[in-house]
């Protein structure tokens, strides 16, 4: 009676007579109409955690079986919940002990109570949220007292924001991962979803180095404010717009097709 919202590949290939698993997890549906209008992103790796994480998920949404123990992947419903409560409430505790605390998070829509709450209190407690959320957001940034360390911007451009990035600092070792799941009770409660780390610094950086320009984004951002109204990002007198999808699309085409293809 779940929907299952998570994306995932898993190949088994014998290899000098050894199984190897090769494993691809995504924040977007494996569809060609849709794959031309989302940005989403995805990471094809060989990591054997990873790999038998992946098994046992398959496992998992195939029989009767509860959710089993897992090196990497957190799976909804039943872990994912307490998971993000678990890496807010530790920025929070960071911040109060003067430790380096930081929550960078990009999704569609920004729903659950609980959740909100505990950026609320993170936030409070001085840690710096910085939010991209496309769609919904129930959240309000910038309130006296409450949310003035937290700030909430969307960008709506020729294509769909659809990725799902939550980044923690972590006293200075951050970890990232990327997730089907918004932050949404449906998502949470009632769907099977999957979050997973980013592991490979070299791809870190790459999503870093996306949500940086979408933070310089002049041209299809608005930032919320704490009225609920939505005030769109104008560039600084004499400067152009930048616009961080068009930026992208060069670096992309180079990333996948090198050779001009």
């Amino acid at each position: 009676k779940l929907k299952t919202h998570s994306k995932i590949l898993l190949i088994v290939r014998r290899e000098n007579g050894v199984p190897r698993r090769y494993v691809h997890l995504a924040t977007g549906n494996y569809n060609e109409i849709t794959a031309r209008l989302y940005t989403d992103m995805g990471i094809f790796t060989a990591d054997p955690e990873l790999g038998e994480d992946a098994g046992r998920f398959f496992n998992l949404v195939t029989g009767f079986s509860e959710t089993p123990p897992m090196h990497c992947l957190v799976p909804a419903p039943g872990m994912l919940r307490g998971e993000f409560l678990r890496l807010i409430a530790r920025e929070r505790d960071n911040a109060q002990k003067g430790l380096p605390a930081r929550i960078d998070a990009k999704m569609n829509s920004l729903v659950d109570p609980d959740i909100i709450r505990a950026l609320y209190e993170a936030g409070h407690a001085g840690v710096k949220i910085d939010l991209t959320v496309r769609g919904i957001c129930c959240l309000r940034p910038g309130m006296e007292g409450v949310s003035e360390n937290i700030a909430v911007r969307s960008i709506v451009g020729r294509f769909l924001e659809h990725a799902r990035i939550y980044r923690f600092e972590n006293a200075g070792e951050p970890e990232m991962y990327l997730s089907s799941a918004d932050w949404m009770p449906r998502n949470l409660d009632r769907r099977v979803e999957l979050m997973f780390p980013v592991l490979d610094e070299e791809i870190r950086e790459k999503i870093l180095r996306v949500m940086e320009m979408q933070r310089r984004d002049t041209a299809k951002a608005w930032l919320l404010k704490p009225d609920g109204t939505y005030e769109r990002v104008m560039p600084a007198p004499g400067e152009e717009r930048f616009n961080s999808q068009e930026a992208l699309i060069p670096e992309n085409q180079e990333s996948f097709f090198p050779d001009g293809v």
